[in-house]
């Protein structure tokens, strides 16, 4: 996410952020977390550090995370960012980040009504559309909508995130995980500049 923002403009790419619930992907697709195996759990907690120092992204990641992320712990910010997809997009990207933020780097919540709408205030909604938001969660068409949005992901062969799809040529093309980025724009015929370009 933070990186792909970076390049959003220096790429030629337009780039659009498709709110999809994880838990849906991995129950659906039959994955499992890595967190379920104890060596590669291990594994992750250490490698996610170097990640974030390589990447110059500010995330902690705890065991705590892993359950939080696949139960229902961000299925209402997933249905809060559909409904700004739906009513608000230019809204999109930093609500996007700020739910990233505060889940991954301050380890706060975002499943209560409370901490979504701090979040919409940091990403500077007014009030009254975060309240609207807020309310729109619970009705079908949002609920419908991310299902969508999640079955789409499905159809192009996401089996978990971080997932993004290249629409190159006709064709779309599956990324899977941060570090494929580079391979992403080796596909679309962009320069890797590394993950802070300047």
């Amino acid at each position: 996410l933070q990186v792909l923002c970076r390049y959003q403009h220096i790429w030629n790419i337009d780039l659009r952020f498709r709110p999809a619930f994880l838990g849906g992907i991995m129950q659906a697709t039959g994955n499992k977390p890595p967190a379920m195996l104890p060596k590669r759990a291990e594994y992750m907690l250490k490698d996610v550090k170097r990640m974030a120092k390589y990447y110059e992204v500010p995330i902690q990641i705890s065991e705590r995370d892993f359950q939080s992320v696949l139960g229902t712990g961000t299925l209402g910010a997933m249905r809060f960012i559909t409904a700004a997809d739906m009513t608000q997009p230019r809204y999109l990207e930093p609500l996007s980040r700020e739910f990233w933020i505060r889940f991954w780097s301050k380890h706060e919540d975002i499943s209560q009504p409370e901490s979504i709408l701090a979040v919409a205030g940091q990403a500077g909604l007014p009030s009254e559309v975060a309240q609207k938001l807020l309310e729109m969660i619970s009705s079908p068409a949002v609920k419908n909508r991310l299902r969508e949005t999640t079955e789409e992901a499905i159809k192009y062969g996401a089996f978990g995130m971080p997932a993004a799809v290249a629409h190159f040529n006709g064709e779309p093309h599956l990324f899977f995980g941060s570090d494929r980025l580079e391979l992403l724009g080796s596909l679309i015929g962009e320069k890797w500049f590394g993950p802070v370009p300047s």
